[in-house]
């Protein structure tokens, strides 16, 4: 998948392609509804993606707790894996946040990435003061000779299927719910960290990652799996402050099991399965010791009880 941050002075490769809009955050059941409407269409031409790093929320409201379900990267990785050949990630900067919806259909979707087929949920909206709609988009693209999909919100039993649904189900502790909306576990992804190293004190060594703009689940303890050096490895990890170690910043810390080796510097996913508990405070190292075992037995048999041992 090529990846593209500009609509200005495009190679031809990355014109005319049948293009998916929207923020994609977490790249759900819905948005992959979005992503085969656009290649329905227009099954001849490229398929691609056009989106905003950071989210426009990010930018607006900048004072809000981080909430991102993907972040940019891995995006990118689940749009891949749908199939997608061209990302246009545009930055949302002030001035992109200053163009109008006017300007955005003729300059960039029109003379910039020249779509030739643009796909939508029914709720897009964007532009300056999000002057655009929909019904304005359709307008648009009509007189420009540039096909539209409208794809109306994808549904089940308990309602509509949105990133924000599957945030409340991350911070109330239903990792496994929210994979069935996603389409494949929820995920973690970033960097491994140097942390104060007090696991391999206690026979369990971590990998730790820092939340930072992701989404903090539910804090406690999950289940884990993650893919290193090419192969899936089951865990257990917390995500929290570690009160028993008097924490103060939340991040992740995944033990793996059967694995031996320095993942320190390394881009690591950590795909959460199953909430075991929440976090707690501990009166000492042997009492958090003996209960990171019965978690890590739990994890263990809740793993093994997955489709294909979660691999």
């Amino acid at each position: 998948m090529k990846i593209y941050s500009d609509w200005r002075a495009l190679p031809a490769a990355a014109r005319g392609a049948s293009v998916a809009m929207g923020n994609f955050d977490g790249v759900h059941t819905g948005h992959a509804a979005v992503l085969r409407a656009a290649h329905a269409a227009r099954p001849d031409a490229p398929r691609a993606v056009l989106t905003f790093e950071p989210h426009p929320r990010e930018y607006f409201r900048p004072q809000d707790p981080p909430f991102r379900l993907t972040l940019a990267a891995e995006r990118a990785a689940a749009l891949e894996a749908l199939g997608v050949e061209i990302l246009y990630q545009l930055p949302f900067d002030a001035e992109f946040a200053h163009l109008t919806a006017e300007a955005f259909v003729q300059e960039v979707l029109f003379q910039g990435i020249s779509a030739v087929h643009l796909s939508c949920g029914a709720d897009f909206a964007f532009g300056h003061r999000r002057g655009g709609d929909v019904a304005f988009l359709s307008a648009k693209a009509e007189a420009l000779g540039i096909g539209l999909s409208i794809v109306p919100q994808v549904t089940d039993a308990q309602g509509p299927i949105s990133s924000s649904r599957i945030r409340r189900l991350l911070q109330d502790g239903y990792p496994e719910r929210a994979a069935v909306l996603l389409g494949r576990p929820c995920s973690i992804r970033g960097e491994v960290l140097h942390g104060d190293k007090r696991g391999r004190t206690i026979g369990f060594p971590t990998a730790n990652i820092s939340l930072g703009r992701h989404l903090e689940p539910q804090r406690g303890v999950y289940a884990v799996t993650a893919r290193i050096a090419g192969k899936w490895v089951k865990g257990v990890a917390n995500i929290g402050l570690r009160p028993t170690v008097g924490g103060t910043e939340s991040r992740l810390e995944a033990h793996f099991f059967a694995f031996e080796g320095d993942l320190y510097g390394q881009d690591l996913v950590v795909q959460l399965r199953h909430f075991i508990r929440e976090e707690q405070k501990f009166p000492d190292f042997e009492a958090l010791k003996a209960q990171i075992a019965r978690d890590a037995r739990e994890a263990s048999r809740l793993l093994d009880a997955l489709p294909g041992g979660a691999a």
